[in-house]
Formats: structure tokens, C-alpha cells, sequence
């Protein structure tokens, strides 16, 4: 892409970062349910992704209840996009004053001072980017990301980003490295847990009675020093007014010297962060693009 090319891409981004920064939870809320409908009278790539998954997922599920779902995972996913200018242009108290209660949050800062590490799941549920702020906003954290091509946006995501003292590290063997030295240092390390990793970085585990390629990384790491974990998300409320993030602690079998046993309480983790918003989950991901015997899921 050419330079002006990104530079106009960038503007077009900005401007609707601060548009949607100014305007109401409410109103974006209501603006992503108009849009969410019309997605569901067209056809589209993240309408029928959404409905696959939900499918696999919840096969006790009718046909007016997976519609329903369809349509409720699509507005929370607009939602989210129309949200990216509160969590990243508004000044960080702001940013931080939509989270209007929490959870769980004590025993993560209590674990952090223990100085042994901690590792936090947060996966592509109701809106990971303030859930990051709220839970980081006191402690010394390293977040995995993949960078986009654009330059600059890219440039404007990690100031973004980093403005709360998150260091943002690129999700590659250079960026793994740091992320385990910061883990040795006592600080905490944050992954999406529910992505698709590389061939050599994961293996096949249930997710929801479907065989699901997911991330070895916190495992290994977990096996090789002590190390707390936990699991979360900042959960859309009712009245679209703000948000609750969640916060728990993982089970213990998660740390079993099998590493089957441990990837897969990772998932039984990201799936206990569903059944309590299923609808605010981002079912249009290709959860399921690998599978075991190579056969195309989608």
C-alpha cells in the first residue's frame, strides 16, 4: 500500500475513532443493533461464520434460538468496534469511569504482589480493550498483539495502547521472549487465549464438544516457573451504560504436567467467560479453521 494510500486509510480510521468517541454507550449501542439487522437480511461472511459456530457450539439449540444468538453476537461485535474511540482517544480516567463495578479483581492485584508472575486470559469477549485498561491500570503488564500493516495506524494503536504503561509486544519469537522475561520479573502477562496459534504452537482440545486448535504458550510457560493465572473480560451491561469486568481465577488442573489437561482447562476458562454473556462473544472468528484431519470446517 502506498504511503498516501495509509495516510488516507488513517484519517478515514481517526475521524471515526473521535466521531464515536463523543456519542453516547447508548446511542453506539442502538446504532449496532440497526446495523446488526441489516446484516442478518444480507448475506456475509461474519453472519454465516457466526451461525456455523453457534451451530457446532450449541447443536441443542433451535432454529429461532441460534438466529437470535446470530443477531445478538453481531451487534455485540459492531458494538465493540464502535467502542474502539472511548477505549483509546478518551483521557484514561474516562476510559476507565465506563467500568461501573467489578470482580475479582483484588485477588489479581493480590497475586501480582506476590512477585511470582501472573498470566491473564482475556478473550474476544464483550470489549477486551477496556477490560485491559481497567485490570492493568496499577500494575506492570505485557500484552502480545499483532501489529496491522498500516504504519499508521499501527503507530496510533500502540500509543493508544500503551498510554496505561502496557508494554506492547509483537506476536512473534522476539515478542514471546520478552514476554517471558517480563513473566521471570514478577510482572503480568496477558494473551487471547481463544486465537488460532501457528502449527508448532498449539494443539487440538475441546471447545464446546468441537476440536479446537489452541495456544501451548501459557502452558510451557506455566511448567517452567510458579506463576499465578486468571481469566476474564469486561462484560456489556443491560443498560448499555457501561460495563462489569469479571475476573477469576483459573482451576488448578491447568497446571497438571499433562499438557492436554492444562490447554484444555484453558478452554473450559474462555467457556465459563461465554455461558455468562453468550451473545457478547465474537462467534464470526474462524475458531475451528484447523482442524485434526485437515478437512475444511468453513
Amino acid at each position: 500500500m502506498s504511503d498516501i494510500a495509509q495516510t488516507i486509510k488513517f484519517m478515514v480510521f481517526r475521524s471515526f475513532l473521535w466521531i464515536t468517541s463523543v456519542l453516547p454507550l447508548s446511542f453506539l449501542y442502538a446504532l449496532a443493533g440497526g446495523l446488526s439487522h441489516l446484516m442478518m437480511l444480507f448475506p456475509n461472511r461474519s453472519r454465516d461464520t457466526t451461525r456455523k459456530n453457534l451451530m457446532a457450539c450449541f447443536p441443542l439449540y433451535g432454529e429461532a434460538k441460534i438466529s437470535q444468538l446470530v443477531r445478538l453476537s453481531l451487534r455485540s461485535t459492531i458494538a465493540t468496534m464502535l467502542e474502539m474511540g472511548k477505549a483509546w482517544l478518551l483521557p484514561m480516567q474516562d476510559t476507565l469511569a465506563l467500568v461501573k463495578n467489578s470482580e475479582g479483581v483484588d485477588a489479581l492485584n493480590d497475586a501480582y504482589l506476590s512477585n511470582d508472575g501472573v498470566i491473564l486470559f482475556a478473550p474476544h469477549i464483550g470489549n477486551w480493550e477496556i477490560f485491559g485498561f481497567y485490570v492493568t491500570k496499577t500494575l506492570s503488564s505485557s500484552f502480545l498483539f499483532q501489529p496491522p500493516k498500516n504504519r499508521k495506524i499501527n503507530d496510533m494503536i500502540l500509543k493508544a495502547r500503551s498510554r496505561g504503561g502496557v508494554e506492547l509486544l509483537p506476536a512473534n519469537r522476539k515478542g514471546v521472549s520478552k514476554l517471558v522475561a517480563a513473566l521471570k520479573r514478577g510482572n503480568l502477562v496477558a494473551m487471547l487465549p481463544d486465537q488460532v496459534p501457528a502449527d508448532e504452537g498449539g494443539v487440538f482440545v475441546d471447545f464446546f464438544g468441537n476440536s479446537a486448535f489452541t495456544m501451548t504458550l501459557a502452558s510451557k510457560l506455566a511448567a517452567k516457573r510458579p506463576c499465578k493465572v486468571f481469566y476474564g473480560f469486561a462484560k456489556r451491561d443491560a443498560s448499555s451504560k457501561g460495563f462489569k469486568v469479571i475476573v477469576k481465577e483459573i482451576d488448578s488442573s491447568f497446571f497438571s504436567e499433562d499438557i492436554l489437561d492444562s490447554v484444555r482447562t484453558i478452554n473450559t476458562a474462555v467457556e465459563d467467560c461465554i455461558r455468562e454473556a453468550p451473545e457478547q462473544y465474537q462467534w464470526e472468528y474462524k475458531r475451528f479453521k484447523k482442524q485434526p484431519d485437515g478437512s475444511e470446517f468453513y
